[in-house]
């Protein structure tokens, strides 16, 4: 049997009963959190399969909380992150739902701020691991491994060319990358998995191109990279 890294053998170090229901959810929470890019003043988590059943027995709902308050699976804040958040505003809704084809350990986060707006789908599939696998109705995978940019854009030749040569003068590697599209010449979203850092003059001359609507970084790595 092999593993995608040693997160699936030992699991992350964590606060919580569950790997897949706690430390997985937080990650999840984290991710969406940096997407948003600040904190929300609403967040409407709705549950899928096991997440359902289950999540107010191993915490899934603090640990979405504890995400999106930005901190780490084992930040011993996590038990008291549904109070430490509606004390900043955040006013927090939990539902479920039942018959979707998605894996079995799935959450929609439904974020707002009075200037933004956010929905991010993921899945929590083992070992703490995540999957995120849609974004404001585009279809993405990314795990939060890696540092990880989101750009939304109106679709054009040469645009991919552009934003990996903008990498590439950085010395900047690409890991993973995917595109969605609502249509040619359309709304489009790209997803780049990234093995650096990434400095933020390039953030900014990406957000310049011609045709980009917003960029997003993404990073829960603890270990700098090189």
């Amino acid at each position: 049997m092999k593993f995608k890294d040693v997160f699936s053998i030992i699991g992350p170090a964590m606060v919580g009963p569950s790997s897949s229901h706690t430390a997985g959810a937080v990650r999840l929470g984290r991710i969406a959190g940096q997407l948003l890019g600040e904190l929300p003043e609403k967040a409407d988590i709705t549950f899928y399969g096991s997440f359902a059943e289950t999540y107010q027995g191993h915490g899934t709902d603090i640990a979405i909380a504890g995400g999106l308050l930005h901190y780490d699976t084992d930040d011993e804040r996590i038990p008291n992150s549904l109070n430490i958040a509606k004390n900043k505003g955040i006013n927090m809704t939990f539902s479920n739902e039942t018959g979707s084809r998605l894996h079995p350990n799935t959450a929609r986060l439904c974020l707002s701020s009075a200037s933004r707006h956010l929905n991010v789908t993921g899945s929590s599939i083992g070992g703490g691991n995540v999957q995120i696998v849609n974004i404001n109705g585009f279809d993405v995978s990314f795990t939060g491994l890696y540092p990880t940019l989101v750009i939304t854009y109106r679709d054009r030749p040469g645009m991919v060319a552009e934003i990996s040569g903008l990498l590439w003068d950085k010395q900047v590697n690409i890991s993973h990358m995917e595109v969605d599209r609502k249509g040619r010449s359309g709304e489009a979203m790209m997803v780049m998995e990234i093995d650096n850092h990434l400095p933020e003059e390039v953030i900014s001359k990406i957000g310049r191109i011609s045709g980009t609507e917003s960029v997003r970084k993404m990073d829960i790595t603890k270990e700098v990279l090189s």
